[in-house]
């Protein structure tokens, strides 16, 4: 029987030194063709798998190769798969020039093939069982065997070839579960692997689950790996194609070509967009620039007249000053005319009572005592948020973008609501428009993401030309 080319038996103990990973943290990543694809060594790939099954954390892994982002284009099931894997692992020199093309960098290559040795000598260190299911009638059986010569102390739980039909699915499911396996490699190639994993792994007792591909015909001896310099080289499929050029004729002369040609136009479509972005918020910024200065200078007598009539009216500063949560978490110190007696009841208190409109999230209360006459007046017409326009004239804020909250507030997001802090807050915006204070958070965040994602120069000047309407309708002011 031939040996299959994968690691060398001698190692018998953990492969690397232990990286600093866990299982409840994820592996980073970066965006390829629009795939999260790992970004990671092989080192922390193996226990961090390793981790997964140990720790019984369901887990769905994936390979992401030139194959299978040309199948993907094409298939919307297997693509919605392969958004939706716990990792998607880089295989091959396809992966590594679309992101270069790109201006990105991956990790290792993480390809099967080369993985399936370090996680076998990890997994048999920790005694973690494992099953092999996949590939021609025999293959799996060689493959195990293979697998135990080189690591010995490997326990495999079973194996079953891949040729079977619908009606023995539910009998193959209760074998894996009765075999007590908690990592199974499955090679039906792609995309059929992938997909049944995505369908059937609710079913599955083990935590993780690995589509493989051919890794079970390499490992078997079934067919030969290219040399290791073609490996390193990333020239190992024409080695591939020499074996079997009936069979990967198409694979590799036409798929590489579309597959390259497909990365090119994705790099490019990527840097236009971004380019068309940063000329828009450009733009925005300029405008946020004068439209601020000169509100400045044309609402000073405004300005002057309500900072007087905030003093008149109660003792403390006709300003003030709150630290908010601003793009990307960082906090800048926002101003706003002071509307409330600097002697009220704290927030703590007035959340006992019967007006409480707490959300869990927000606070806001109808007819708020801590309120001055004045203050009621000013935010009632949105007077109090004018000194505003020098965090926009600093930078801190936009005229337009999700209102900034506080980081009591933010504290408490969740994953969704913490989007709202991917762009600039502003003095205005879309929930502002469409109800301010009486629309739902909920409904706020959802306004508030969509915003973020659309946002144009155009976009902006739409909201402000909105927003004078909505300030003297007074909806939703308090």
């Amino acid at each position: 029987m031939q040996t299959a080319q994968f690691s060398p038996s001698a190692q018998q103990s953990a492969p690397f030194k232990r990286p600093p990973v866990g299982p409840e943290r994820q592996l980073d990543t970066q965006n390829i063709l629009g795939f999260d694809v790992v970004k990671a060594g092989m080192a922390e790939t193996v226990y961090w798998i390793a981790d997964r099954a140990q720790s019984r954390t369901p887990t769905q892994i994936a390979f992401l190769n030139a194959h299978c982002a040309n199948i993907a284009r094409k298939d919307w099931r297997y693509r919605d798969t392969l958004e939706n894997v716990d990792a998607l692992l880089p295989d091959g020199s396809g992966v590594s020039l679309a992101a270069k093309l790109d201006g990105k960098s991956l990790g290792d290559n993480l390809n099967g093939t080369d993985l399936f040795g370090p996680l076998c000598r990890c997994l048999a260190f920790r005694k973690i069982p494992v099953f092999f299911l996949g590939g021609a009638p025999g293959v799996a059986e060689d493959a195990a065997k293979n697998a135990i010569d080189d690591c010995p102390n490997l326990t495999v739980a079973g194996t079953q070839h891949g040729f079977f039909s619908p009606r023995e699915e539910d009998e193959i499911i209760t074998r894996i579960n009765a075999s007590g396996a908690r990592v199974v490699f499955v090679a039906f190639g792609v995309p059929s692997q992938d997909v049944w994993l995505a369908r059937v792994r609710h079913r599955l007792h083990a935590p993780v689950v690995l589509g493989v591909g051919g890794l079970l015909d390499f490992v078997s001896g079934r067919i030969p790996r290219a040399p290791k310099w073609m490996r390193n080289s990333g020239t190992e499929w024409i080695y591939r194609l020499k074996c079997e050029p009936r069979r990967m004729w198409q694979r590799y002369l036409v798929g590489n070509v579309t597959f390259t040609l497909n990365a090119a136009k994705y790099a490019f479509g990527r840097r236009k967009r971004n380019l068309i972005k940063r000329s828009d918020r450009a733009a925005a910024r300029a405008m946020d620039i004068a439209a601020s200065f000169a509100g400045i200078v044309a609402l000073s007598p405004l300005l002057i007249g309500t900072a007087l009539a905030v003093r008149l009216e109660s003792k403390g500063p006709a300003l003030y000053r709150q630290i908010r949560v601003g793009e990307d978490g960082k906090p800048f110190e926002i101003y706003k005319f002071r509307s409330m007696r600097i002697d009220g009841p704290s927030q703590a208190e007035l959340s006992q009572g019967k007006h409480d409109r707490d959300d869990g999230v927000t606070f806001k209360l109808k007819r708020d005592p801590r309120i001055t006459t004045v203050g009621r007046f000013i935010r009632k017409f949105s007077i109090d948020e004018l000194p505003q326009l020098w965090n926009v004239l600093k930078g801190d804020m936009s005229l337009v973008g999700p209102r900034p909250a506080l980081p009591v507030e933010v504290e408490k997001y969740s994953t969704v609501e913490r989007r709202r802090l991917r762009g600039k807050p502003g003095i205005t915006c879309f929930w502002q428009i469409m109800g301010r204070a009486d629309l739902p958070f909920d409904r706020q965040v959802v306004l508030d993401v969509a915003y973020l994602q659309k946002r144009t120069v155009w976009m902006d000047i739409a909201i402000l030309l909105k927003t004078p309407i909505a300030v003297l309708t007074a909806r939703g002011a308090y």
